[in-house]
C-alpha cells in the first residue's frame, strides 16, 4: 500500500512538471541532509584522531565518544520522528532548496569541519523558520549542540588558547599551592615543571557535558525550568573538577605524572566524567524519564 502511495505521488509530481524529489516532505529532506553531514563530519574527526594519536587511543576514548554518538542518534531520531509524524502537507519550499544547496556544497568540500558549519546553519534555519514541528526543533537543537564540541569549541580554543590554558594552570597551581608561569605549573615536590597542553584543557570537557545535557533533555522531551540551570551547570562544573583534580594529582611529582599521564589514565578520567555528566543530566530530566517507565 505504501509503495502504491509513493508511486502515485511521484506520478503526480511528474504530471505537474515538478521534479520527483520535490514530492518529499521537508523533514525527509532535513533528515537526509543531517545524515550526510554527520557521517562526513564524524568520519573526518575519527580519521584525524587516528593520525594525531593512534587507533588504540581512539578506541580507549570511546567513553567520551559515547556522548557524541548518543547525541547523533538522539538528534537524528527526533528528526525521523518529525518526518513520521508530519504536520499537514510539508512540501519543500524554495528557501529549503536554497539552504539544501549551500549545505551540500559545504559538505562536499574535502574539509570535514565544514560539515559542522553546515549542521549549525541548518539547525538555526529550522529553529527560526521551520519551527512548526516540536520534534523537528528538538532534533535541530541537539544537532546544533553536537556541532559545539565537534567544531565551535575547538575554534574558540584556537582563538583563545593561551588564556584558556592559563586558567587551567591557575586552578591546578591553586590546588597544589604551587607557583606557575603561564601554562606551566611547578611540581609540588619542586622536581620541575609540567606543562598544561591543549588535550588537558577543561573547555572540551565542558562542551561535552553541555552536549550530554542538551541531548538527554531534548530526547526525553524535557520541559525547561529555572532549576535546569543548576543541573546543567553541575554537569559542566563536575567535569572541570575531575579534570583539574587529575592534573593536580599529576602535579604532585614526576612519578605521579608518569603513572597518570597515559592512555589508561585518560580512560579512567573520561569514564568518571561520563558518569557524572550523565548522572546530572538524568537527574535534571527525571520527571520525563520516570513518566516513560
Amino acid at each position: 500500500m505504501s509503495i502504491e502511495v509513493v508511486q502515485s505521488s511521484l506520478t503526480a509530481s511528474r504530471a505537474e512538471g515538478r521534479p520527483a524529489w520535490l514530492s518529499l516532505q521537508r523533514d525527509e529532506l532535513f533528515c537526509a541532509l543531517y545524515v550526510v553531514a554527520c557521517a562526513n563530519g564524524l568520519l573526518g574527526r575519527f580519521i584525524q584522531a587516528i593520525h594525531a594519536d593512534s587507533a588504540l587511543a581512539s578506541a580507549l576514548s570511546i567513553d567520551i565518544n559515547a556522548v557524541v554518538f548518543f547525541a547523533c542518534f538522539a538528534g537524528l531520531s527526533m528528526m525521523f520522528s518529525s518526518a513520521r509524524q508530519g504536520v499537514g502537507i510539508q512540501q519543500i519550499g524554495k528557501w529549503d532548496v536554497a539552504i539544501a544547496a549551500v549545505f551540500l556544497i559545504l559538505v562536499a568540500l574535502p574539509i570535514y569541519p565544514l560539515s559542522w558549519i553546515a549542521v549549525t546553519g541548518l539547525s538555526v534555519y529550522i529553529v527560526l523558520f521551520a519551527s512548526d514541528n516540536p520534534d523537528r526543533v528538538r532534533g535541530a537543537i541537539i544537532l546544533f549542540a553536537l556541532a559545539v564540541p565537534m567544531f565551535w569549541s575547538r575554534l574558540l580554543f584556537q582563538m583563545f588558547a593561551k588564556t584558556i590554558l592559563d586558567i587551567d594552570a591557575l586552578l591546578v597551581a591553586t590546588v597544589l599551592d604551587s607557583s606557575r608561569a603561564g601554562n606551566m605549573v611547578r611540581f609540588a615536590d619542586d622536581s620541575g615543571y609540567m606543562i598544561v597542553l591543549a588535550p588537558c584543557s577543561s573547555l572540551a570537557n565542558m562542551s561535552l557535558a553541555f552536549l550530554c545535557w542538551i541531548s538527554i533533555s531534548q530526547w526525553v522531551r524535557h520541559s525547561w525550568s529555572k532549576i535546569d540551570l543548576l543541573w546543567s551547570g553541575l554537569a559542566c562544573l563536575s567535569v572541570v573538577a575531575v579534570n583539574v583534580t587529575r592534573i593536580s594529582l599529576m602535579g604532585l611529582g614526576q612519578s605521579w605524572y608518569a603513572a597518570i599521564h597515559n592512555q589508561w589514565g585518560d580512560l579512567v578520567t573520561n569514564t568518571v566524567m561520563l558518569i557524572l555528566m550523565v548522572t546530572f543530566s538524568l537527574v535534571g530530566a527525571r520527571r520525563e524519564i520516570f513518566a516513560r517507565i
